[in-house]
């Protein structure tokens, strides 16, 4: 082999072994720095930590119902206790139509009874709801009614018994127990009862006319002229004088009297007040007298015979 080739072989050689690049290179002033240890990592899990302590349990505040909205559900619950009302009656007339006509219910007598009931009397049937408490105190009243004249029959007989000049007072306590008793039924009851049922102004104008008469004699009996058969406080002072026992007696019937012409008074202006609000007048009762009037067979039968009498003369004058 060539010499210079091994020569320049053995060169090659120790400058490969010889040669560090790292030798010559400029050292990194990063490189240089220390190296710091960086945070620790948690492994646990995050938890939030509240800012503020939660508020401690409260129940939910009701808040009041205003005026307006409490009018509103008070005229919702009026409609529909009105609505309940018809639906109730509709079906109450309904079945009365299918079993026919209904039958009286008033006074209540026993079925064995010789005189069987004259009116059909059902307040929470024929009287809408608006004016069926005004009707069942005025049924109330004419109970009270009929039981202080029992109670002035009772009263005028122990009067009796201690003065046997008092004949007249007792025969007469008889007699308005007996008069008056049906009478104020039919006379100012029914018609009262028959005005709210059918909103009849002629009915309403019989009902003033009759009460009124009726206040009055509440007022004589209350004053109580003796020999009128009334134990008021006139009577009753005088039964006083005759026998104690008999004259507190004819006190307590004075002082029925007197409430039954209080209340009468007042439920006369209460009936009143309801009368306006109806939209009744005199001209409907006048309508309704004549239409009733004129709708009777017997007053037509009478007219035309009548009027075809006085034709007859007529024709007979002029012959």
């Amino acid at each position: 082999m060539d010499p210079s080739v091994t020569q320049a072989r053995q060169t090659a050689s120790a400058g490969m072994e010889e040669y560090n690049p790292f030798a010559d290179a400029t050292p990194n002033p990063l490189s240089l720095a220390p190296r710091t240890a960086g945070p620790a990592v948690s492994t646990q899990p995050a938890i939030m930590k509240p800012s503020e302590a939660p508020p401690a349990y409260s129940q939910p505040q009701v808040q009041e119902p205003t005026p307006a909205a409490a009018e509103l559900l008070r005229r919702q619950e009026e409609l529909e206790r009105k609505a309940a009302e018809l639906d109730r009656r509709e079906r109450e007339m309904q079945s009365l139509n299918t079993s026919g006509a209904r039958k009286n219910n008033w006074p209540p007598v026993p079925e064995k009874f010789p005189v069987g009931p004259c009116f059909y009397h059902d307040i929470t049937v024929d009287i809408p709801v608006d004016f069926q408490k005004t009707v069942k105190i005025m049924y109330y009243l004419w109970m009270f009614h009929a039981g202080t004249l029992l109670a002035n029959l009772v009263s005028c007989l122990a009067w009796f018994c201690v003065d046997t000049s008092r004949g007249v007072d007792f025969g007469l306590s008889i007699l308005w127990l007996l008069l008056f008793t049906p009478c104020s039924f039919v006379c100012w009851y029914r018609p009262l009862y028959a005005a709210f049922r059918s909103d009849s102004s002629f009915r309403f104008f019989v009902f003033f006319f009759v009460y009124i008469c009726q206040f009055g004699v509440y007022v004589l009996q209350c004053i109580g002229i003796t020999g009128w058969g009334a134990s008021g406080w006139i009577s009753a002072l005088t039964g006083l004088n005759t026998s104690i026992a008999v004259g507190i007696l004819m006190i307590l019937v004075a002082a029925l009297f007197t409430s039954l012409a209080v209340l009468s008074l007042i439920m006369f202006k209460k009936v009143h007040a309801l009368y306006r609000t109806t939209g009744a007048s005199f001209e409907k009762a006048q309508q309704e007298f004549a239409t009733g009037v004129m709708s009777n067979k017997t007053v037509r039968t009478a007219a035309a015979n009548a009027a075809s009498t006085a034709a007859q003369g007529a024709f007979k004058e002029q012959v």
